[in-house]
């Protein structure tokens, strides 16, 4: 498996992707297995015995000849995994609640490491736009910025062709080795020859609807701030914005005309109290007054208990809706401490009787 230098040893490695392709395991109970079990080693020797507990037949976990072709298919194509814990792992991401367990990169790996800048917007941009995002992506990378985008048309293209010569991070839906869409092949080659792609999908996955989301939660997870060119009101580059602001970074907005859809976008999240941005100066004076670098820590709910009590699994289970509800309102309806119910939840989750969100909330 190749991988920087780091704390974990190959066989913790190989278990922790192992355990981040196990069904029905995400960022969220990824992250309370190895605080629960301390190695994903231990997790996924336990994973059949809580499945069952919540009322599952069972957990298959993934075949080891899975997880070895994965690794295969990621050495032929010069591609370097990163897990949670490896120390090439980019702390910024890391912070963020809950990070990706894990990312396939290609290209150069010390840009992860570098001050970044998040760059988003319209698919279908107009010339305009494009031309202030090429221009403000070479801008921010003179100023010693690596500029982070997802590879989309429009928007994400242009600030990637503007900061190809100083560093560039494209975030893809699909595996590093999925060109989408294909009309930015060339692009993308560049990218992997001067800049660094990363993407948390499996080697091989194609860009599907679903991916697009959680790409964009690690766009402005690796960022120190996201900038908005154009967007319309409904759009992925409005979600990344959110995700940014949720995760403590900054949130830059490149006003409009107000005849043009794709200006109400930025035009809305400067009146929501974004940083308007007409070039690198605006960046610098709004990162100077950054309220947190890092994503501040959540709340501590506890180690969870080695056995939960199974009356307590049905109680939780019997509370949750399709609606999100918060960890700790469901501990007060069950008069249960919250590490008590964030085991339960878990297990839950293991058996697909609940899912688990970020921020603490969990639903059906």
């Amino acid at each position: 498996m190749r991988s920087p230098s780091g704390p974990l040893d190959e066989a913790e490695r190989f278990a922790r992707l192992r355990l981040a392709r196990t069904d029905r395991i995400g960022p969220v109970s990824f992250r309370q297995l190895l605080d629960r079990f301390g190695s994903a080693s231990r997790a996924l020797d336990a994973l059949p015995d809580l499945a069952r507990r919540a009322g599952s037949t069972g957990h298959d976990l993934p075949a080891v000849g899975r997880i070895d072709a994965e690794l295969a298919a990621g050495e032929k194509r010069g591609a370097v995994l990163l897990v949670l814990g490896d120390t090439g792992y980019p702390d910024r991401l890391a912070a963020i609640d809950p990070p990706p367990p894990v990312l396939w990169t290609r290209g150069d790996l010390s840009l992860l490491s570098r001050e970044t800048m998040a760059m988003v917007g319209a698919r279908i941009a107009s010339a305009g736009g494009q031309r202030i995002a090429r221009g403000l992506a070479q801008a921010l990378g003179q100023d010693g910025f690596v500029v982070v985008s997802g590879m989309a048309r429009g928007i994400d293209a242009a600030a990637h062709a503007g900061s190809l010569a100083t560093g560039t991070l494209a975030v893809l839906g699909g595996g590093v080795d999925d060109v989408y869409p294909t009309d930015n092949a060339d692009l993308y080659g560049q990218i992997v020859e001067q800049g660094c792609v990363v993407s948390e999908s499996p080697m091989g996955a194609r860009a599907q609807a679903r991916d697009f989301p959680r790409r964009n939660r690690i766009i402005s997870g690796l960022s120190r701030g996201v900038i908005v060119v154009e967007a319309e009101l409904r759009s992925g580059s409005l979600i990344t914005a959110r995700l940014a602001g949720e995760q403590g970074r900054d949130v830059f907005a490149v006003p409009g005309s107000p005849l043009d859809p794709r200006s109400k976008g930025p035009n809305e999240l400067l009146r929501q109290g974004a940083i308007l941005c007409e070039g690198v100066d605006d960046v610098r004076r709004g990162l100077e007054t950054l309220r947190t670098l890092r994503e501040p820590p959540g709340e501590g709910f506890g180690a969870i208990p080695d056995e939960i009590d199974e009356a307590l699994i049905e109680r939780v289970a019997a509370l949750l809706s399709p609606t999100p509800t918060p960890r700790d309102e469901l501990a007060r309806a069950c008069h249960a401490p919250v590490s008590h119910v964030a085991g339960a939840l878990l297990e839950l989750s293991l058996a697909g009787r609940a899912s688990l969100l970020p921020g603490g909330m969990a639903s059906l």
